[in-house]
Order: structure tokens, then C-alpha cells, then sequence
């Protein structure tokens, strides 16, 4: 049932101090004069905003790349609006059926199921879902009770010209990869899940602009008040490149806070900004002083507040005594060699064997199968693991004594 819980956090007039998260953190607000408009009038009525945030169980894993719109979920919900997180059960079914697509493969009801089940559990460190501060929804609800005519008359609704503008439509069309039919439901649905929510505004990503504005329209449609969109940057991935799991660049949200530690400690040292930015409670001044200064202490401060508001302080601090133990207590040797290679992305076992490491491909394939290489201190154990070098080293190990300081430069 859509409404607001039973007891809710009074909507305080901190408009300018949202106005000034929301400006940190978005990339695109439309209409962007509207917004003032919303949270005035609902701190006017004492009436909290409904804001939208909707994550599809596409895979088992929400990563730090989800953390940024539900983090800005957040700083509505600590201003005393509601969010209205929407776990995806429903579109999450429709995939590319050519499989082309990995970032929306097919998934049966049973493969929704698996990975919806600990959704919750990893953004709850992020949002409060106490029932009275959070609404929490299935578009199964309402998806699962249409009938064929109900999913025709949702179809009136958008035109193939008009569905075909979206991005991936059309970088699939280009290339002579089919678009099926179902698929363009995708867009229709989430605009039809902020009509059965009745939002006041959806947060999303860069690459969801498209199905935010269907959500409008729809909402007109249905004389309701359409909401306002705003999108939020895709984060990188770690080594500078698209936050992928087949790159093994990204950071889980229910990694463990050793791990995820290290994998802030690998980032490119480019790509802080944007997560000092995005991931992180600095201030403006706090980020332009710490990045003024060496990279791996502005990375060991990004790198426990992440883990911090993961897990807590003594995590983070735990995460820090670790690293240093593992790389700064001589467990890495002194004297270790420094290989320059083309630059380029190298598939892992191809890196080894260039770097010398290995005699051939096979001996990096069973060294990496049997988990004795890392990269950075992290076990690498996907033989396809596509590694792009930069300026900054990369430290190779395999077993526990040869190792390698990998660079472009």
C-alpha cells in the first residue's frame, strides 16, 4: 500500500544544505527549477517529498557504484523527505536474450530470487530502512497482477521511434544486433513503477535519464504531478575504466573491510577526485587539502571512510594496521624489479608472460587458478581478468617470492 509510514522525521528547512549535497552529487536535475519549488512547499506542509530510488537484482552484488545515488537517498532522507527504494524484481526478468548485453543478461524468477536476498542487508549501512524512516517496494507487486490487455495498454503508452532513442537501443542497432520487443518494455515499466508510488522525484544514473523522463510522462498521463529526475555520474571502476565484475575493479558492498581497503589503496590516483567527490563526507576544503598532498595518504583517508561508513570505526582502522603490515613490514622485498611494458589492457596470463614472469601462458593460467597470483595484494583468480596498465605500478606477485613492479611509464 503506498503512503507514508506511521511516523516519519519532520521535514526541516534545510534547503540550502540539500540544495548543496544535491549539486555535489548530481550530474543532471530536470527541471532543475523545480526542485526548489517541491522542497519548499514540502516543508510549507509539513509533507515529506517521495524520492525514488529503484536497483534491479541483476547480479548478487550492489557495489560502491549503487552507493552513490542511494548515498544522495540519504542526504533526502536525513532532511526528512521518504526514499522509496524499489527492488526490481519485476524488470529485473527482462534481459538482452542475445546476450551481448552482460550488463542485462536473462534471468529467471529463481536467479531474481537468489540475488535479491541480501540486497537489503548490503544498503541498510548506507540508508535507514527502519519501516518508519524507508518504504521499501517490489514492482512485482504490480506487475505480477497485469494481464496481457494491462501490459497492451501500458504499450499505448510509448512509441518504437520514440523507445529507440535510448542509448543501448541504439548502439545495438548500429552494430545490427536485434532489440526485441520485450525489451522496450523496460523504460515503460519503470516509468509506470513512479506512477504506483506516486514519486515527487527519481534518483538514478547517467545511463537512466531516458526511463526518469518516461516516468514523467506517464505520471502526466495518469494526472498525477510528474516528478523531478535527477541522475547521478557513474562511478569508475578502480583502474580508471567502467566499474565492471569481469575487470574485478569494483568494490562490493559486502566485501570484507580488508578488502575493501585495498582495492581503494589501488586506485588511480586520477580517479580520486571523483570518489572523494561521490563516496566520501569531506568537505570541499578537506578533499582540495588532502589531494594536495601525497596520494597514498589521501587514499588511506578515502580508504577508511569508505569501510567506515561500511562498517564502523575499529573496521577501519583494523583496515589500515592491516595493509601496513602486509606492505610497509617488509612482506614485500625491497628490491623489487621494475618492468616497463606497451601500454595497452592485457588479459593476465598475456601480462605475466611479457613481464617474464612466468615461460608461458599455461604456467600463468594454473598460477592464477590455484590463487597465487595478486595484483596489489589482492588474490587475482580470473584467467580473463583484462588488466590496463597506467603510470602508476602495479605489484605483481605470484607465490610468495617472485615478484614485480608493472608501469607504462
Amino acid at each position: 500500500m503506498v503512503g507514508l509510514p506511521e511516523k516519519h522525521t519532520p521535514v526541516t528547512d534545510t534547503t540550502p544544505q540539500l540544495m548543496q549535497a544535491i549539486a555535489r552529487m548530481a550530474s543532471e536535475i530536470v527541471p532543475e527549477p523545480k526542485l526548489a519549488d517541491y522542497l519548499a512547499a514540502a516543508h510549507e506542509k509539513s509533507q515529506p517529498l517521495r524520492v525514488k530510488y529503484g536497483i534491479d537484482p541483476t547480479f548478487p552484488d550492489v557495489h560502491v557504484g549503487h552507493a552513490v545515488p542511494i548515498r544522495l537517498l540519504r542526504e533526502f532522507q536525513k532532511n526528512g523527505h521518504l526514499p522509496v527504494l524499489i527492488i526490481g524484481d519485476g524488470t529485473a526478468r527482462l534481459g538482452d536474450p542475445t546476450g551481448r548485453n552482460d550488463q542485462r543478461p536473462p534471468l529467471t524468477k529463481e536467479d531474481v530470487k537468489v540475488n535479491s536476498a541480501t540486497y537489503l542487508e548490503q544498503i541498510g549501512p548506507i540508508l535507514d530502512l527502519d519501516p518508519s524512516k524507508c518504504e521499501i517496494r517490489h514492482n512485482s507487486e504490480w506487475f505480477g497482477e497485469m494481464d496481457f490487455f494491462d501490459c497492451l495498454r501500458l504499450a499505448a503508452n510509448g512509441t518504437s521511434a520514440r523507445l529507440l532513442e535510448r542509448d543501448d537501443f541504439q548502439k545495438r542497432v548500429q552494430e545490427h544486433l536485434p532489440v526485441h520487443l520485450h525489451e522496450m518494455m523496460y523504460p515503460l515499466m519503470q516509468g509506470w513503477d513512479s506512477v504506483q508510488v506516486k514519486a515527487d522525484i527519481e534518483i538514478g544514473g547517467n545511463d537512466q535519464l531516458f526511463n526518469l523522463h518516461m516516468g514523467r510522462q506517464l505520471q502526466e498521463r495518469n494526472q498525477q504531478r510528474p516528478q523531478i529526475c535527477i541522475t547521478t555520474p557513474l562511478l569508475m571502476g578502480t583502474d580508471g575504466r567502467k566499474m565492471s565484475k569481469s575487470y574485478g575493479n569494483y568494490i562490493g558492498l559486502n566485501a570484507e573491510a580488508n578488502d575493501a581497503f585495498g582495492k581503494v589503496m589501488s586506485l588511480a590516483d586520477d580517479s580520486m577526485t571523483e570518489w572523494f567527490r561521490l563516496l566520501s563526507d569531506f568537505s570541499d576544503e578537506q578533499v582540495t587539502e588532502l589531494l594536495a598532498g601525497h596520494p597514498r595518504k589521501a587514499k588511506v583517508a578515502l580508504g577508511q571512510e569508505i569501510v567506515r561508513w561500511l562498517f564502523d570505526d575499529k573496521a577501519a582502522d583494523s583496515a589500515l594496521v592491516a595493509f601496513d603490515k602486509q606492505f610497509q613490514k617488509k612482506e614485500v622485498p625491497d628490491d623489487v624489479p621494475k618492468i616497463n611494458l606497451p601500454e595497452g589492457s592485457y588479459q593476465l596470463p598475456n601480462l605475466l608472460k611479457d613481464a617474464g614472469m612466468v615461460q608461458t601462458t599455461s604456467e600463468a593460467r594454473r598460477a592464477i587458478q590455484q590463487g597465487g597470483v595478486r595484483l596489489n595484494g589482492e588474490v587475482a583468480s580470473d584467467p580473463k581478468l583484462q588488466v590496463a596498465l597506467s603510470e602508476q605500478e602495479l605489484l605483481v606477485q605470484i607465490g610468495k617470492r617472485r615478484f614485480a613492479k608493472i608501469t607504462n611509464s
